[in-house]
């Protein structure tokens, strides 16, 4: 929600400054997320007069101007088909910025011709569309001012965060309210001078009560439509509205100012009265942006005898909409119910700012007097003669009757206040206290449901600052560790990752369909999501880390290395998981080789083992298997396991396919670590247990095998160890090596064997038989010893 410092103040009597204002509407929970000033960009620009205008001698539509902006003359060359001697204008001097484009003015030659500086259109400035001429204002504008502080517009625009409970703060007059009530001025009235209006009401009604209770309207006739005053479209713009005409900006300044969204239509485009009801399923409506929405039973909509012509509460239909060559409207004023204006919407994907305010709930007692301010507005900026109004239905006006207790302010906002001044915030605020306490809130607030919503009123009013910070009781001795097993787990996860130097990343649980469906699809999808781009739950963490790389690369990180654990939600539900992803360069390119070194797939598997080692996994223990699954490259990635079926990790290279559904370029290495697949341990409690090494000496023995070449080296590995599991106690491969010597088809692979004696030391009759189970063991393989 916007507005400007001077349209605040249009509400509330006050001398406060600017830092004060902001200050106090963060304090009081309107969060103020930035203040900027427009009129700031435009400092350089000055109220110019046009001396002379003649003829550019080179070009048949440029002219050359004599242009004096309180300095003197100085020539400018303009193609302003309005540019005529004598006229006042906008004037950018040589060093301005023009806010449009961006394009820095100087002394320059067009067409051989100086010119030092430019005069100045409406849509340069961003004040508005035109670009038919250059601005041109009135006679009495002080030549040499500047523009900004001739036309207002050093008007500060201040952007606040209004909360979803708060529905009457969406509007101008209802933040100033909140600031009158903490104490920063007194409230102007809402001064209007009513319409009783001649001749029948037009015919509306309503016949969809739970949907539109309340149909209320106006009509106005022979008015002229042209646009909209000055200062109602520099506010407008100011807090990014279009100025369109006199007839629409005055139904947007009416929902801003008031918080009443409206609607207006061309009576010479219906076809009898209007009525509310429920649309007809498949019924169809071409709304005011262009695009056709296919309607359900379960919507409220305004249509005539022929046809749909409003998204009631939404969104208006192009096909009733005002224009230039209006003359009789119907200005409605209507309460549409907040929970099917929201379910509308959604179902939709339809957002406009009528719909944020009538979802939010607006002021159902706020019906006649909106009505009758829009009317009176339209006659005195449109002329015409207004009809008797017509009320159709009954706003919800029942108000909520809550049983309060003041002690509650501090049992349950820590902050004691007087009972007095608790009764003079609540009633300040509009609401009514009985004697009894009992508590009535004012219809706009539809948020306030119980005595704790109430505790908040008077505590945000009072100062939530002045709550004493109060430490919670601790219990005697040393404090127990509060982290379960799975935190644990985590946090060592964590550091690990950080420690082997990649970078932690947060990124969204959703993903789009497309995304999903890269990575293998999604089990669940969202109902209400707040974007396509949203919707399904992630099956991987792969996803989101694939985008984070994709942007730092973008920007141009030459190697990426993320993590970040989440969750992953499967048909079975979610599960904890450690993703990693290694794009880019691994090494960067250096004066030994020239080039630049990529990731591959056994720097995934060394950053899987790595972290499962460091979050306690039996890595010796673990068996490569197979590929990962179709968003890995085949033959380039496999999973870690425990046995056959306990997958712990899958590690290796992305798909090129899947790589192109996150517009990834190259190659890129990824790991997925699954949390909640370690085995878990027993706690031994807090003691380690106490070092024992062994009272002999470790022997080692290397083996040099012929294989074949389809044989994976692990697999040798896990049956050289396991040959004799008394004697042997690690076994690694240290060698790799084909080519001469070695048969075509077959490679020899160099393992290095541990043997750890026990009791005694070995004999040379002890190695040999470990050794001969060493041979006879990788022999089932295919393997012989190299000679």
């Amino acid at each position: 929600m916007k507005t400007t410092l001077d349209w605040l103040k249009q509400h509330i009597e006050t001398q406060a400054s600017l830092d004060e204002i902001v200050e106090t509407l963060t304090r009081i929970g309107l969060e103020v997320e930035g203040v900027e000033n427009p009129g700031a960009t435009l400092a350089a620009f000055k109220v110019a007069k046009v001396l002379s205008a003649a003829p550019h001698p080179q070009a048949d539509k440029l002219q050359v101007l004599s242009v004096d902006a309180g300095d003197g003359p100085l020539q400018v060359v303009c193609g302003a088909p309005n540019a005529r001697a004598g006229m006042l204008g906008v004037f950018g001097p040589s060093g301005a910025t023009v806010p449009s484009n961006g394009m820095v003015l100087k002394v320059t030659a067009i067409r051989g011709v100086e010119s030092n500086g430019m005069m100045c259109s409406t849509r340069e400035l961003e004040l508005g569309e035109d670009h038919d001429g250059i601005i041109e204002l009135p006679a009495d504008a002080p030549i040499g001012m500047a523009y900004p502080d001739y036309a207002g517009l050093n008007d500060p625009v201040i952007d606040i965060n209004v909360l979803p409970n708060r529905p009457d703060c969406m509007s101008v007059r209802g933040i100033a309210l909140d600031l009158v009530v903490a104490g920063l001025g007194t409230a102007k009235p809402l001064a209007y001078a009513p319409v009783e209006g001649a001749g029948e009401g037009p015919d509306v009604r309503t016949e969809d009560a739970a949907g539109c209770p309340a149909f209320f309207a106006q009509s106005v006739s022979g008015l002229t439509n042209g646009e909209a005053p000055e200062w109602m479209r520099r506010r407008l713009t100011a807090i990014g509205q279009r100025p369109i005409s006199t007839l629409v900006d005055i139904t947007n300044y009416v929902m801003f100012d008031l918080g009443r969204p409206l609607h207006v239509y061309d009576r010479a485009k219906l076809s009898g009265g209007l009525v509310a009801r429920k649309a007809a399923a498949g019924e169809q409506v071409v709304a005011l942006n262009g695009k056709t929405y296919t309607l359900a039973e379960t919507m409220t909509v305004i249509a005539d005898a022929a046809h749909v012509h409003d998204i009631g509460g939404i969104m208006g239909g192009e096909d009733s909409g005002v224009s230039a060559e209006t003359t009789d409207v119907i200005i409605e004023c209507a309460y549409f119910d907040p929970e099917r204006i929201a379910r509308t919407g959604q179902a939709l994907m339809l957002t406009s700012d009528a719909r944020s305010r009538f979802e939010r709930g607006v002021d159902p007692a706020f019906l006649e007097e909106g009505l009758a301010i829009a009317t009176r507005l339209v006659l005195d900026l449109c002329g015409g003669s207004a009809s008797a109004p017509t009320y159709s239905g009954m706003p919800p006006l029942d108000r909520k009757r809550i049983a309060y207790d003041p002690a509650l302010a501090e049992t349950l906002g820590g902050l004691a206040v007087a009972e007095d001044r608790q009764r003079a915030i609540l009633t300040a605020l509009g609401f009514t206290v009985e004697a009894d306490w009992t508590v009535l809130p004012p219809p706009a607030r539809r948020d306030v449901d119980g005595p704790a919503d109430l505790v908040e009123e008077i505590i945000r009013i009072e100062g939530i600052d002045s709550v004493a910070p109060v430490p919670l009781p601790r219990a005697a001795g040393v404090a127990k560790p509060t982290a379960t097993p799975e935190q644990r787990l985590e946090s060592r996860a964590r550091r690990a990752a950080a420690a082997r130097g990649l970078n932690e990343t947060l990124t969204w649980s959703f993903l789009s369909d497309a995304q999903a469906t890269a990575i293998g699809g999604g089990a669940w999808t969202l109902a209400n999501p707040i974007s396509e781009e949203l919707k399904v739950m992630r099956p991987s963490l792969l996803p989101g880390l694939f985008s984070a790389a994709e942007r730092n690369m973008k920007r141009g990180a030459a190697g990426v290395r993320l993590f970040e654990i989440g969750r992953r939600y499967l048909a079975d539900g979610e599960h904890p998981t450690l993703g990693v992803v290694l794009a880019g360069e691994n090494r960067a390119r250096g004066w030994q080789d020239g080039k630049a070194k990529p990731f591959d797939a056994f720097d995934a598997k060394a950053e899987a083992l790595a972290l499962l080692a460091a979050i306690g996994a039996p890595v010796e223990n673990l068996q490569v298997m197979g590929d990962a699954g179709e968003a890995w490259h085949p033959g380039q990635s496999g999973t870690l396991r425990l046995g056959s079926k306990t997958v712990l990790a899958a590690f290796g290279m992305v798909h090129p396919l899947t790589l192109r559904a996150f517009d990834l370029d190259g190659s890129v290495a990824a790991v997925e670590l699954y949390l909640d697949a370690l085995p878990a341990k027993r706690s031994t409690g807090f003691a380690r247990a106490a070092y024992a090494p062994p009272a002999l000496q470790a022997v080692r023995r290397d083996f040099a095998f012929l294989v074949p070449e389809t044989l994976a080296a692990e697999t040798l590995v896990r049956a050289v160890k396991g040959s004799d599991k008394a004697s042997i106690v690690a076994a690694r491969l240290f060698d790799v090596f084909t080519g001469a010597g070695v048969e075509p088809g077959y490679k020899s692979l160099g393992v290095e064997v541990t043997l750890q004696p026990g009791e005694k030391s070995f004999a040379e009759a002890d190695l040999k038989a470990i050794a001969d189970k060493v041979v006879a063991a990788a022999a089932k393989l295919g393997a012989s010893l190299r000679g």
